[in-house]
C-alpha cells in the first residue's frame, strides 16, 4: 500500500458538552478518492479544516508527507485584500506554479478575472475558489461542498476535470451523482467517529442502512439483557455473596453502557401545509417572451401545467431560469404573450437567497416572525419548539442567532418557513443547497406525497431524476423546450449536454437547436440495422439485468451477510452496482431509440 499523503490519528475535539470528534482516524494515500459523508453538524467541515491544518484539535496527531502540497476549498471563501478574482486565484499559487494555468482555469470557469470579489454572486465566488485550489495542481485536494451554487454545466465540467487529475481527493458534497462518479472510498463520520469502506458512494447507503440495523439489534439485545439482570436482582435466589456482588457490578456496567449510547440522529419530519385543491389547470402560458435589451431571455414559450405536475427548470447560470419561473407564477409580466393562473391557487415559495434573513435574529424569531412563541402551520398554531424539532433543531437552539447556523441548518430553516404556509403550488429555487443526504431523502418523499403542483430550479441531477416528471431546458437564443421525465431522460432526448454558456448558445449551429433525435424534414431519416436490432433485443437485456439485480438484492437482504461472509457481501454489492449501471444505460438507449422511432414515423 502506498504511504499516506495525510494521516489523522485519534483526533478529538469538543465544543460545549458533547464531543464533536472522538478518536477519529483518517488516512489518504496518493490517488485515493474519498467522499466524507455525515449528517449536518456531524463535524465534516471541521475535520476537513483539521486535515488542512486550519483548526487545532484537542488531541490526536496530524501527519502530512514531507513535500506534499495540500489545497483546501472552504464553503465560504475569504476574498479579503484582493481587488480582482484573478488576483485572488493567483495568490493561491506557489513559487514554482504556472500563472498561465490560473488564468486558463479562470476563463474555463466562465470568469473574466476582472470581477470585484466584493460584488460577485455565490456562483462566481465558488468558481473563483475552485480555480484557486485547482491551479497549483496539488497532491491532495480537500473540497467542502464544491458543487454549491454551481450550475449543471459547470458541475459536469468540474467532474470531468477532477476525473482527469491524478491528485488525491477528499470530498464533502450532498450531490449523489457527483460523489458516485468520483469517489472510490467512503468515510462515514457518525456520532464523532469514522467508519470507512473501500467502495465509492454508490455502495454507501445500503452499507449504512445495514450498519444501523445491526446496531439497533445490538441495542435491543442489550435492553433485554438489562431486563433479565434486573429480574434476577429482584427475584433471583441469593448465592455466594461474592458472585452476587460481581453480577450486580455487571448490571451497573450494562446500565452505564446503555446510558452512554449515542443513538443515530433521526430524520427531519418534513410536511408541507396543504390548502384546498387547485383547479385542474394550474398555469397556462401562451407564446410568452422576455428580453433585456438585445438579449432574448425567453422567446415564444408555451406550456400547460396541470395539478400534480412536478416540473424542473435547468440551465446555466444567467440563462434566465428565475425570470422564466417568475413569469409563469405571475411575479413579472412577459413582454409579449399571456400567462393565465388557474382557480384557487395558493403558492408557497423557497428563495435561494438566504442572506435575506437577519443574521442577528434568533431561530425562533425567524420562524415566528418575532411574534410570540407559536408558528402558524397550515393556518393552525404550533409551538415553535415542536416545529423546530420537526426540522432537527434542538430546543437549546431556540435563541441561537442565525449568523452561527451552518449552511445545512440555514437550508432547513428556509424549508421550515416555506412549508409552514398553506399551499397547493410549491415554487422552490435550489431547495437542496447544503442539505445532508438523509434530509434530501425526506424532502424527496415529501414532494412525492404532496398533492399539489411543484415547480423547482435545481442543479442536483439525482434529485431531478427522483422528483420531477418533466424538465424545461434552454436551447439557446431564448428558446426553452420541455422534455418528459427527469434530467437523465432530458439528456437522452437531447442527445447532448446543456451548453456551457447561454450567451454563446445563441450563435450555435442551428442544427443543434433541434430536439434530440429529431430528424430534419428533408433528411428522411430511417432506423439503420443496428438501431432496429437494438430496439428488438434491448427489452430482453433489460429483463435479464432486472433479474440479476433481484438476485443480488436477495443476497444483500440477509442482515447477517456482512458479518458471516464479507467476501460474498462485497461480490454481491459489486455485481449489484454493475447491473444497475448497465440497466440504466440499456434503458436510456432504448428510450432514445424509441423516441427516435416515434418521431420518424410521425415525420
Amino acid at each position: 500500500m502506498a504511504p499516506p499523503l495525510i494521516q489523522l490519528k485519534d483526533i478529538r475535539l469538543t465544543f460545549g458538552g458533547t464531543p464533536l470528534l472522538s478518536g477519529v482516524e483518517l488516512t489518504v494515500s496518493a490517488g485515493e478518492r474519498v467522499c466524507l459523508i455525515g449528517r449536518n453538524g456531524s463535524g465534516k467541515s471541521t475535520l476537513l479544516k483539521i486535515a488542512a491544518g486550519l483548526v487545532e484539535p484537542d488531541g490526536g496527531s496530524r501527519f502530512v508527507q514531507p513535500g506534499a502540497t495540500i489545497r483546501y476549498l472552504p464553503q465560504e471563501p475569504d476574498f479579503g485584500g484582493h481587488k480582482t478574482t484573478l488576483a485572488y486565484v493567483e495568490a493561491g499559487l506557489g513559487p514554482g506554479d504556472d500563472h498561465y494555468q490560473a488564468r486558463y482555469l479562470v476563463e474555463q470557469l466562465g470568469l473574466s478575472g476582472n470581477e470585484d470579489p466584493a460584488h460577485v454572486s455565490g456562483g462566481e465566488a465558488r468558481r473563483a475558489a475552485l480555480a484557486r485550489v485547482l491551479a497549483p495542481s496539488p497532491d491532495i485536494l480537500l473540497l467542502d461542498e464544491p458543487t454549491n451554487h454551481l450550475d449543471l454545466t459547470t458541475i459536469e465540467w468540474l467532474e470531468s476535470e477532477l476525473e482527469s487529475r491524478r491528485c488525491a481527493l477528499v470530498i464533502i458534497s450532498h450531490d449523489r451523482r457527483f460523489l458516485s462518479n468520483l469517489s472510490r472510498a467512503t468515510a462515514w463520520l457518525d456520532r464523532g467517529q469514522i467508519r470507512q469502506i473501500d467502495r465509492g458512494f454508490s455502495a454507501f447507503e445500503a452499507w449504512r442502512d445495514e450498519v444501523l440495523a445491526e446496531e439497533e439489534r445490538d441495542q435491543h439485545k442489550l435492553d433485554r439483557k438489562i431486563v433479565n439482570e434486573e429480574h434476577w436482582l429482584r427475584y433471583g435466589v441469593s448465592g455466594r455473596r461474592k458472585r452476587n456482588v460481581k453480577r450486580l457490578g455487571n448490571l451497573h456496567a450494562l446500565r452505564d453502557q446503555r446510558r452512554d449510547y449515542r443513538g443515530a440522529t433521526g430524520n427531519a419530519n418534513l410536511a408541507a401545509a396543504e390548502s384546498d385543491k387547485s383547479g385542474k389547470l394550474v398555469i397556462e402560458a401562451k407564446h410568452i417572451s422576455k428580453a433585456y435589451g438585445e438579449r432574448k431571455i425567453v422567446d415564444d414559450f408555451s406550456i400547460r401545467v396541470q395539478r400534480g405536475d412536478r416540473i424542473g427548470i435547468v440551465g446555466p447560470n444567467g440563462a434566465g431560469k428565475t425570470t422564466l419561473i417568475e413569469m409563469l407564477t405571475g411575479g413579472s409580466a412577459p413582454d409579449s404573450g399571456t400567462v393565465r393562473l388557474g382557480a384557487n391557487i395558493e403558492m408557497a415559495t423557497l428563495d435561494q437567497h438566504r442572506e435575506s434573513l437577519d443574521p442577528k435574529s434568533t431561530l425562533a424569531e425567524a420562524l415566528t416572525g418575532g411574534r410570540g412563541d407559536h408558528v402558524m402551520v397550515g393556518g393552525k398554531p404550533k409551538h415553535v419548539v415542536s416545529y423546530m424539532k420537526d426540522f432537527l433543531f434542538a430546543q437549546e437552539q431556540m435563541r441561537t442567532p442565525l449568523e452561527v447556523l451552518s449552511g445545512g441548518e440555514r437550508g432547513r430553516l428556509m424549508l421550515a418557513r416555506a412549508l409552514a404556509k398553506p399551499s397547493n403550488l410549491l415554487v422552490l429555487d435550489e431547495p437542496t443547497n447544503d442539505l445532508d443526504l438523509e434530509t434530501l431523502d425526506v424532502l424527496e418523499e415529501m414532494l412525492g406525497d404532496y398533492e399539489g403542483t411543484v415547480i423547482l430550479i435545481s442543479h442536483d441531477r439525482d434529485f431531478l431524476d427522483r422528483v420531477v416528471t418533466s424538465v424545461i431546458a434552454p436551447e439557446g437564443d431564448g428558446r426553452w423546450i420541455e422534455y418528459a421525465g427527469g434530467y437523465s431522460d432530458m439528456l437522452s432526448q437531447r442527445g447532448e449536454d446543456l451548453r456551457r454558456d447561454a450567451a454563446k448558445a445563441a450563435g450555435a449551429d442551428p442544427k443543434k437547436e433541434t430536439r434530440a433525435g429529431a430528424p430534419s424534414a428533408t433528411s428522411k431519416r430511417r432506423l439503420n440495422f443496428n438501431e432496429k436490432h437494438a430496439l428488438e433485443t434491448l427489452p430482453k437485456t433489460i429483463a435479464r439485468l432486472q433479474a440479476e439485480i433481484a438476485k443480488q438484492q436477495r443476497f444483500l437482504d440477509d442482515p447477517n451477510l456482512f458479518q458471516k461472509d464479507r467476501k460474498r457481501f462485497d461480490q454481491a454489492s459489486d455485481a449489484l452496482t454493475k447491473a444497475q449501471k448497465e440497466l440504466t444505460e440499456a434503458e436510456d438507449k432504448w428510450l432514445e431509440l424509441e423516441v427516435l422511432r416515434e418521431e420518424i414515423e410521425q415525420a
